[in-house]
């Protein structure tokens, strides 16, 4: 697991949006860290990526993301499907 997490850091960072999700989930699942993880949901969102729109909406509905951050995803999510 360490180490597809290190590859998902390093295809992320290149701007590879699905890991930057997968990178969510790992922090989710392996780490337990919400917050980082929904700052990897956030990114992935506003690159147009529809399943972390749902990954925020599941983490607002269970109270470890913000209405604000929920917001600021579909809106990200909403301008780069329109680009």
């Amino acid at each position: 697991k360490v180490k597809a997490a290190d590859l998902y850091e390093k295809a992320a960072m290149q701007g590879h949006v699905l890991s930057r999700t997968k990178l969510g989930f790992v922090e989710v699942s392996d780490r337990g860290n919400y917050d980082r993880a929904v700052r990897h949901f956030m990114i992935s969102a506003k690159m147009g990526l529809e399943d972390s729109v749902e990954s925020i909406k599941w983490a607002f509905m269970a109270g470890l993301a913000t209405k604000e951050q929920y917001a600021e995803a579909l809106k990200g999510y909403q301008n780069a499907v329109e680009e």
